[in-house]
């Protein structure tokens, strides 16, 4: 496991262990020059490796460079000590790099490596930390895997990954996405209280010697893996129990492989991190930071206090792009019985009412679930929380038709990838004037959604980025025939703007909900306590 760079290790043979040499006899050497270094390695290369007749065989293979392209687990520890340790954590995690660097290539691998789970876990919580596995790590791990590995890992009936890497780190991914039996990972200490210590359980550091060691726990010394999969000499010791060995030889510019062929979709991610940080992409986010911080406080204001109509300019200025598309229908006369438009948008960001009303150049009314007291506060436009009670909601969104304009997300919550969730209905039975709205976003730092952080900073963290963008495209109103009025129910009409959005975004339309987000990010069902609202949303 290379701590920070991807570059091929290369150790002495008299850094092999007495095993390994072992290994080395009698066996067909291939000989590799590398800058005036022999390179020895008795084991084919993964593309020798057949992947017929595997269903009823079991394969072991090492995660960093192996099942993942990258052998750099740094933007991995990067990720855990941002989102769950925050600002000041990472920036001592990216000083303590060089020196977890220099440990692991000229003193101890073994040694690197403790230095790097020390800094990166040291007083963090369990509970947050398995948040991270299961909420952000996934999505940069399958950004990341091999496809050659792929391939023939996912065809064999049992699978387990041995790796460096601490288990909580990688088990929810490799078991969700990979489909793995088992995670033999490194093991952290915590206290009765559930808090990490930074220091590890026996046997230490899965490298070299202990990875055979908990291999042979792991199966017993009986019916050890058919397939032993690799990228190193330091796997050299696991990979000699079983009955084959392959290595996977580095490559910097193999595409991964696509998300599609995991085992399940990954529709749904948290985190604040945008890009995967490596050690270069982190020290540039980390000395953004606080210009982003300032940037975003200065953009917050523009939008509370300036009028509308001439916000899109200055928020041009200020380096936001707010891209409008399509013909938006003109403002409501007033008159008796003449209502406002109901604006359905998808859903990207809380901002999705706000630049709504940038586009028109008027402010409009927002219906909003369990946003946060300070979001409110903050708001340049009304916004007004509804009950999740059917007759309740409908009897307010109706009040609020009748004062004009009103902006409202079907979806119930915020999805990043290219879906668009279940449309609720209730909407659709209570205007005639409909107009779609395609909401997107362009964002290259960091995400302004959360599910499991402070929802309050989300337009915050949306700001910060150095030029976001929001595209918001007006589809033509729909016509009456295809609203409740012209004999349609309200289910047709809500999956009907949902293609229609679909279309526009090249988004995929989906069924789920609100239910399965929460469910796969927290553990819950998104339910937010009313005494929590001051400072989570929905």
């Amino acid at each position: 496991m290379s701590l920070i760079y991807d570059s091929e290790t290369y150790l002495p043979y008299r850094e092999l262990e007495t095993t390994q040499l072992d290994s080395l006899v009698n066996t067909d050497l291939k000989f590799q020059p590398v800058e005036g270094l022999m390179k020895r390695d008795p084991f084919d290369t993964i593309d020798k490796c057949s992947d017929k007749g595997r269903s009823k065989q079991t394969v072991v293979s090492d995660l960093d460079g192996t099942l993942l392209r990258s052998r750099s687990s740094f933007p991995y520890f990067m990720l855990v000590a941002f989102e769950a340790g925050g600002v000041a954590r990472a920036f001592v995690l990216l000083l303590c790099s060089p020196l977890c660097w220099l440990l692991y290539h000229c003193v101890s691998e073994s040694i690197g490596i403790r230095l790097l789970i020390f800094v990166t876990f040291a007083g963090l919580k369990i509970g947050g930390i398995e948040a991270i596995a299961r909420g952000t790590l996934p999505k940069f791990y399958a950004e990341d895997v091999h496809p050659d590995t792929w391939r023939i890992f996912s065809s064999f009936g049992e699978r387990y990954i041995l790796t460096a890497t601490p288990r909580i780190m990688a088990e929810t991914f490799a078991k969700t996405y990979l489909g793995v039996d088992g995670v033999l990972g490194t093991e952290l200490h915590f206290t009765s209280g559930g808090i990490a210590t930074g220091l590890l359980m026996n046997p230490g550091v899965l490298t070299g010697r202990n990875k055979e060691i908990v291999l042979r726990q792991e199966f017993q010394g009986l019916n050890l893996p058919d397939v032993g999969l690799g990228d190193r000499p330091s796997d050299h010791n696991f990979m000699s129990i079983c009955k084959e060995g392959y290595i996977v030889p580095p490559s910097n510019t193999i595409l991964a492989a696509s998300k599609e062929s995991l085992m399940n979709l990954l529709v749904f991610h948290d985190g604040r991190l945008i890009q995967r940080p490596t050690a270069g992409i982190a020290l540039i986010i980390l000395l953004w930071y606080p210009i982003g911080a300032v940037l975003a406080v200065l953009r917050i204001l523009a939008g509370i206090l300036l009028p509308f109509h001439l916000l899109k300019l200055v928020y041009k200025f200020l380096g936001v792009g707010v891209v409008v598309r399509g013909t938006p229908p003109p403002e409501p006369k007033d008159g008796p019985g003449r209502g406002g438009y109901l604006y359905v948008c998808s859903h990207r960001t809380l901002l999705d009412p706000v630049m709504v009303g940038v586009a028109l150049k008027r402010r409009v009314t927002a219906v909003t679930y369990s946003i946060s007291r300070l979001s409110e506060v903050l708001s340049p436009i009304k916004t007004v929380a509804l009950k999740r009670n059917r007759e309740k909601d409908a009897a307010k969104i109706r009040s609020l038709l009748r004062e004009g304009d009103l902006a409202i997300c079907p979806e119930g919550t915020t999805c990043r990838e290219p879906y668009l969730l279940r449309f609720s209905a209730l909407f659709a039975e209570l205007s005639n004037q409909l107009v779609p709205v395609a909401m997107n976003t362009r964002m290259s730092m960091f995400h302004g959604t959360t599910a499991q952080g402070w929802k309050c900073l989300d337009p915050f963290y949306f700001f910060m980025n150095p030029n976001p963008i929001y595209e918001v495209t007006f589809l033509n109103e729909l016509p009456v025939e295809l609203t409740c009025a012209g004999g349609k129910s309200s289910y047709e009409v809500a999956n009907h703007i949902q293609q229609l959005l679909s279309q526009t975004l090249g988004f995929e339309c989906t069924n789920y909900t609100r239910k399965d987000k929460y469910g796969v990010l927290c553990g819950n069902d998104g339910s937010i306590p009313l005494k929590s609202q001051d400072s989570f949303g929905s």
